[in-house]
This record gives C-alpha cells, sequence and structure tokens, in this order.
C-alpha cells in the first residue's frame, strides 16, 4: 500500500537542549501492506531484529492502531508491516522517533484511503504536531520529517518550527553497545536551572545556529557547550567523557553527545576515521563495544510512496 523512508536524526546538537536537531543521510524504511498476513504482523531486518517486537506491541504497530482508534477508524483486521533499519536502535540517533512517523504517516495513509482514495498526500503539518504530542518534543521526529536543520518548540497553536539552511557538514557518530532508556536520560536531570546556566545554553544555541547556517567552525567550536543535560548524563555512559576529549584531539571541530546519548557525535572537515577510531578506542578502555558511523548532515526528510500494486 504504502512506503515511508525516514532519516536518522542528532537532536540537542549541545546547548539546543530539546529544541534544535538535524537529520542524518541514514535511513529507516518501514512498507504497509493491507490484506497480507494473520492479524497484524511486523517483519523486520537490519537493525533491531532480534529485539524488536513482531506483534501489535512494536512501536509502529502500535502507534498506527492507536491513531487510527483516535481517528474513528477501524483498523484492518490483517496488515503487515516490513521495517528495513539501517539506523542502530536505542542510539541517540532518533530510530524510535522514526518508528513513531511510520505509525502515524500509515494512519494517515488508510484514513486518505478510505476519503480521496491517495494514501500518499499525507498532511505532514498534522503528523509533527502529533508525533510532538506523542513524543513530549520534537527536536527528533521535526528533522526527521522534514529534513535539514531544525529548530522546533511548542506553541499554544500547536508547533513552531523553522527550518535553517546548513552548509554541508559530515557527521562522525559512534555508539557503544550500552543500554541506555531515554526514561534513565530524562531522570538524570535536576528538576530547575540556575539563571546563570539558562543564559549560558539560550546563548550558545543561538550561536550554534548561526554557525551551522554561515559554515563557520570556529564559532560552532565555542559555542557547541552545555549545562542543561550533558553533564549529567555523560558520567551515566562509561567511556563518553574520554570520547569527546579523544574525538576533540583527533581534529574534531566539536563534540557533544547526539540525543540523549548513548551516543557521541563529532563534527568535522576531515580526518573522520581517525575521530571514529579515537572514541572507539575510548569505548573499548571503558570496556565497551562501539560502532561509529561517518554520516554527511541531509536535507532530506520523510519521504512517502505508494507501493505498486
Amino acid at each position: 500500500m504504502i512506503r515511508v523512508r525516514i532519516p536518522a536524526t542528532t537532536a540537542n546538537l549541545g546547548p539546543g537542549f530539546d529544541c534544535m536537531g538535524l537529520a542524518l543521510d541514514l535511513w529507516n524504511t518501514f512498507e504497509l501492506h493491507v490484506g497480507v498476513g494473520d492479524g497484524i504482523e511486523v517483519e523486520s531486518h537490519g537493525e533491531g531484529v532480534d529485539r524488536l517486537p513482531k506483534d501489535s506491541t512494536n512501536l509502529t504497530a502500535a502507534i498506527l492502531l492507536s491513531e487510527l482508534k483516535t481517528m474513528g477508524i477501524a483498523a484492518p483486521r490483517r496488515c503487515r508491516i516490513i521495517c528495513h533499519n539501517t539506523i542502530p536502535c536505542a542510539s541517540g540517533l532518533g530510530s524510535s522517533s522514526t518508528a513513531t512517523l511510520a505509525g502515524l504517516m500509515f494512519a494517515q495513509s488508510i484514513a486518505l484511503e478510505n476519503k480521496i482514495k491517495d494514501p500518499a498526500a499525507i498532511d505532514m503539518a498534522h503528523v509533527l504536531d502529533r508525533a510532538v504530542a506523542i513524543e513530549g518534543h520534537g527536536d527528533n521526529v521535526a528533522p526527521a520529517l522534514l529534513g535539514g536543520f531544525v529548530i522546533v518548540v511548542p506553541d499554544s497553536n500547536g508547533v513552531l518550527t523553522q527550518r535553517i539552511p546548513h552548509v554541508p557538514m559530515k557527521t562522525v557518530v559512534c555508539v557503544p553497545d550500552f543500554a541506555y532508556l531515554t526514561s534513565e536520560a530524562r531522570a538524570a536531570l535536576p528538576q530547575s536551572y540556575s539563571k546563570a546556566d539558562s543564559i549560558f545554553n539560550i546563548g550558545r544555541a543561538m550561536l550554534v545556529a548561526e554557525a551551522l547556517r554561515m559554515g563557520d567552525d570556529h564559532l560552532l567550536a565555542r559555542a557547541m557547550n552545555d549545562r542543561i543535560h550533558e553533564q549529567y548524563r555523560m558520567p551515566s555512559i562509561p567511556g563518553a567523557t574520554e570520547a569527546k576529549k579523544a574525538a576533540q584531539t583527533a581534529g574534531a571541530i566539536c563534540v557533544s553527545l547526539s540525543g540523549a546519548g548513548p551516543g557521541v557525535i563529532a563534527f568535522a572537515r576531515d580526518g573522520y576515521d581517525r575521530i571514529g577510531r579515537s572514541m572507539k578506542q575510548a569505548f573499548t578502555d571503558a570496556g565497551l563495544e562501539s560502532r561509529y558511523w561517518i554520516l554527511d548532515a541531509t536535507d532530506q526528510g520523510a519521504h512517502v510512496g505508494r507501493l505498486p500494486t
């Protein structure tokens, strides 16, 4: 019936806690086949194949069924969702956001099929509003849906977003084999922040946005600092602090946690393998296996297409 292709994202970008994200050239693809299978089936390939549920408890399927119920539309009695995953799970690269978006887009496609017979004519603004409502913040789902570098904040009328043009940039993301749940990452944060720390982050978030827009590496290096979340989360991830220092020593422009972690992301212009190897070694020294990816930022967001019949 329909296929959606959604990119990885890195969120926060240092000081932009819960409000800045960047799409990366690594993709998950989801297919919805209605009238196929026995009940609700989910078939996964690639990353997470041994850990992702194969039934209606799978996140994409659960979101699909919940959204259809919210819209008052009967769920298909038989359907198969096929997931082709290249984004590592629980890595700080927005894998769960792609699953959430896929479920919402599938629900929209079924609703549209019932009305205008064009399941690919999805209202992306509505999908974004729903995704932010479900996730609680939009720094992963907004760039995954829209592509590029996106600033996103809640608004009285829903979600306020701005897509900021940016100079092409490469990143190196190193993800350790370490279970660091979003709930744990949230629990590590304090309930309130000082005025000084708040001002520190507000100013630097604006400077990070300007540095990416202008391609000003010197400004980016100075601005990519944070007092809101990294100092509370990095100590819980063995080797993360050392990986950040190692990447900087290896020539990275700047380094931060990718989202809430456990992945660490470095921005660079060259020496990508050297930077990746240095982070990998830091995690090895801390007793963790890890993998790294060299990824371009991408201006392409979620893509929707009909499957041939």
